[in-house]
């Protein structure tokens, strides 16, 4: 049987130092458990509305909360685990990390109503030792498959759209472009293929996935070397003034584009009612069939924790109660999408982009399927960021053969290391119809 027993004493260490601690200070009692530390992705108001929302979970139990934002979540929770004082709960976006570290006995399975909540394509089951368990569920999620513009721009069939490119994001720069490459081809090949490319088990050498990449550098167009260097350079956010709120693409000085591919989660620089969203799918080359299939992401909680506490805490935090907590302290533009509406009363969207992502979401998709990048193993998802960015500057046929025969030996590597692992399998069942 996998447990995470073996990191319960550094955790109930901690807890007792917290208590002889607070044994020292008048008026506190000796047996107060230490706080559960929640680590996430989410800073600025994100962040803020999330720990808001934290506060508002006490429900009577004592338990308090400390919550660690970061942008580096992936190097700060390593860091964290090496040292064996991992964080109660984390919150990650990519179910190829999730997933080596169920495999490498550091989750524990969720059990209870939170495992239940384990809605498709956002936390499929793994299958240990012969059996099917569940380690994360979702929170958070938002749609992918969206292009962004202004109103006032020309719109139709006939009209080639100038893309806005901002590659940048610190340590994972490159993402921005590989959505693209997985938007083309899904909407092109459909989700079985996709899936299969996902996990591992269809070459980035077949025709689909080198048509994917031919048909980004056709939308792309022909671009100066200065533009190529400010889209390398440039936060998917666009540029703004010191200390001032990102502008978004659309807004930024220097980027002559009327069209922007990019997630629902950009509203927050889009805030106004002068930005209109649609689906991808009628810019990507694709086929008809799939025109009502989307790209996901998601924020999964899982537990790091042995004590139950924890456990009773993400089964809090997705539940309706959860979920309303946290969009009353969520201001518009950063207010969280769920995987479904059960349970949550009606919101009035702030504007009419929003009003468009939720019914895209909840009501006119009839499939989706998780980031493809995100369900890959770390390694594999790292190279296919940087590959883009070097076929970005560098969109040649002799270029994009050389990168994808790389990406083939880091795949082929991957599942080399999966096949030593008869207990252990990663997820397959990435596309789903609409659930939750």
């Amino acid at each position: 049987m996998r447990t995470s027993a073996r990191r319960a004493p550094s955790r109930a260490l901690r807890t007792l130092l917290a208590a002889c601690l607070l044994a020292l200070v008048p008026g506190c009692a000796s047996d107060a458990p230490a706080p559960l530390v929640v680590l996430g992705p989410w800073t600025g108001p994100e962040g803020e509305a999330f720990e808001a929302a934290l506060e508002r979970l006490d429900d009577g139990t004592g338990r308090t909360y400390s919550y660690q934002g970061t942008r580096s979540l992936r190097e700060t929770l390593v860091s964290q685990l090496e040292a064996d004082d991992p964080p109660d709960v984390a919150i990650l976006n990519s179910i190829g990390e999730l997933t080596e570290y169920a495999r490498r006995d550091q989750l524990m399975p969720l059990t209870g109503e939170a495992a239940e909540r384990a809605y498709a394509p956002w936390a499929p089951t793994l299958l240990v030792d012969g059996g099917q368990r569940t380690y994360w569920v979702p929170l958070k999620v938002d749609l992918k498959s969206l292009v962004w513009s202004k109103k006032a721009t020309p719109d139709g069939p006939d009209v080639d759209p100038e893309w806005c490119v901002g590659l940048a994001s610190q340590a994972t720069s490159g993402w921005p472009g590989t959505d693209w490459i997985e938007d083309i081809l899904l909407h092109q090949a459909g989700p079985t293929p996709y899936a299969e490319w996902a996990t591992g088990r269809l070459s980035w050498r077949t025709p689909a996935v080198q048509r994917a990449w031919t048909t980004w550098a056709r939308l792309l167009g022909t671009r100066s070397a200065d533009s190529v260097e400010r889209s390398l350079t440039t936060s998917f956010e666009g540029t703004a003034a010191s200390g001032a709120r990102p502008r978004g693409l659309l807004d930024s000085p220097g980027f002559d584009c009327t069209h922007e591919h990019q997630s629902a989660f950009i509203r927050y620089v889009y805030a106004g009612d002068d930005i209109r969203v649609e689906p991808s799918a009628r810019f990507l080359d694709g086929n008809a069939e799939y025109r009502d299939t989307y790209e996901v992401a998601g924020d999964m909680a899982a537990v790091f924790s042995a004590d139950p506490a924890a456990q009773e805490l993400v089964e809090r935090l997705s539940s309706p109660a959860g979920r309303e907590r946290w969009r009353a302290a969520a201001g518009p533009a950063v207010r969280p999408l769920f995987p479904g509406t059960a349970g949550l009363a009606p919101v009035t969207p702030a504007n009419p982009a929003e009003r468009e992502i939720d019914s895209l979401l909840h009501s006119r998709a009839r499939t989706l399927c998780f980031d493809a990048s995100d369900v890959m193993p770390p390694e594999l998802r790292d190279a296919f960021h940087r590959a883009v960015l070097e076929f970005f500057r560098d969109r040649t046929q002799r270029r994009l053969a050389s990168l994808l025969r790389q990406l083939d030996a880091v795949r082929v590597r991957a599942e080399a290391d999966w096949a030593d692992d008869r207990t252990f399998r990663p997820p397959e069942d990435i596309c789903a119809r609409p659930g939750g």
